[in-house]
């Protein structure tokens, strides 16, 4: 497998000298569904693939996938095997930073604990192999809220887990990883261009001053008009930014390109990344209570008891509490089952993900299962080729079918 900074190399000569231009996707690997499905559509496309896994996701506890950073490769690699894939699959850390992981919020931990703990899961993902770590210390949670560390100091912490990254890396023998720095959101202050412009030029004499030159960055994340609520990819905004950051060597890359309405617009301004996550959530869980249905009609006719894996679902995200990360301002201190249906299925949906492992959810799942295959060839199957088709739909306007033709 090529190291990701020479795939992204070729990337870059592709547009400078020949006018092709490619926009990689990077899935959020969510669920073993999701990660299956990816894989099995970098097979069959021929494309390189992406997988940005938050510390939420994957750690060394875990994470709610339920896997380490080595388990999350192996997995990866198994299905790799399974579907014949030869095109680069590349594991990546989405959002590495302090008090980025739910959970250290909530036990608020104090600054150094926080930033000793990201740098131990820096650790765990260089030595499963992942090829990009995203360096992501725009949140203070020491900070009074709505206060965000200003950019020196987010150029301070991002050089500070760089090295540490480095010295992890050459401690271990491991090839040269790729780096993505900065933030979609706003806390980072990076959003506005000065500031953006700022952090990039403060991001290079620090660098270069601790001899680290050569871990430049190859993504440089920033607010290109999406967010969990918009849909709308700016291409003016992009194209500003990618003017400011392609003199640096790398390539500008979008977070929340989910349900993005002109996804087609991101080769064209030059982007050379964007994350793909929640939508793959959705699509698993759209096709899942499709399923759901059909196994009540057979089961009535059957006159058997129905999984009733939406039921079991939607009681495992309400039991996990998780639902209430995304309450509007308006709804914050309102009980799940005082809201609006729709408001409900919007809350199961999102958070599905953060339950997909839950016991009494797997359980109901295998039934579901069970009982379709008496009529169905392979409800599974069923599933990851939903999603499978979500991701084609990125596939085709990043212009990455048969990329791998290009690349190498």
């Amino acid at each position: 497998m090529p190291q990701l900074r020479h795939t992204m190399m070729r990337l870059i000569d592709l547009r400078q000298q020949e006018g092709v231009n490619l926009t990689l996707i990077a899935v959020c690997p969510n669920s073993a569904a999701v990660l299956e499905a990816a894989v099995k559509v970098a097979a069959r496309c021929r494309t390189p693939m992406l997988f940005a896994a938050t510390l939420n996701q994957v750690d060394r506890d875990g994470g709610y996938t339920g896997w380490t950073p080595a388990q999350f490769v192996a997995e990866m690699e198994r299905y790799a095997v399974r579907y014949g894939c030869t095109s680069p699959l590349y594991p990546c850390l989405d959002h590495g930073g302090m008090w980025l992981k739910d959970r250290h919020t909530q036990e608020k931990l104090p600054l150094a604990q926080a930033t000793a703990e990201v740098k131990l899961s820096l650790a765990a993902c260089l030595a499963a192999g992942y090829a990009l770590l995203h360096i992501d210390p725009t949140v203070d949670r020491t900070l009074p809220p709505g206060h965000a560390p200003t950019v020196p100091v987010v150029v301070e912490r991002t050089v500070d887990l760089i090295a540490h990254a480095e010295r992890e890396r050459e401690r271990l023998g491991l090839p040269k990883v790729a780096y993505e720095v900065g933030t979609e959101e706003v806390h980072g202050g990076l959003v506005d261009m000065d500031n953006f412009t700022l952090f990039l030029n403060l991001l290079k004499e620090q660098l270069d001053a601790c001899g680290l030159a050569g871990a430049w960055p190859t993504f440089v994340v920033a607010q290109v008009g999406t967010d969990l609520h918009t849909t709308y990819f700016d291409p003016v905004a992009a194209q500003r930014l990618t003017e400011i950051v392609r003199p640096t060597g790398a390539l500008l890359k979008g977070h929340y390109t989910d349900w993005v309405e002109n996804p087609a617009d991101y080769p064209l301004t030059g982007m050379g990344g964007a994350n793909v996550g929640p939508e793959f959530t959705a699509v698993e869980f759209d096709a899942l209570e499709e399923l759901d249905a059909r196994d009540a009609r057979l089961c009535a006719n059957r006159r058997m008891q129905p999984a009733g894996l939406m039921r079991v679902l939607e009681q495992a995200v309400v039991d996990s509490n998780r639902w209430q990360k995304w309450l509007q301002p308006d709804e914050v201190g309102t009980e799940f089952v005082d809201l609006a249906p729709a408001r409900r299925r919007w809350l199961a949906q999102t958070g599905a993900r953060y339950v997909w492992t839950a016991p009494a959810v797997q359980a109901a799942r295998r039934l579901l299962y069970a009982h379709l295959a008496i009529v169905a060839a392979d409800p599974h199957a069923y599933v990851v080729e939903a999603v499978a088709r979500s991701i084609e739909h990125y596939v085709d306007a990043f212009n990455l079918y048969d990329a791998m033709t290009l690349v190498e």
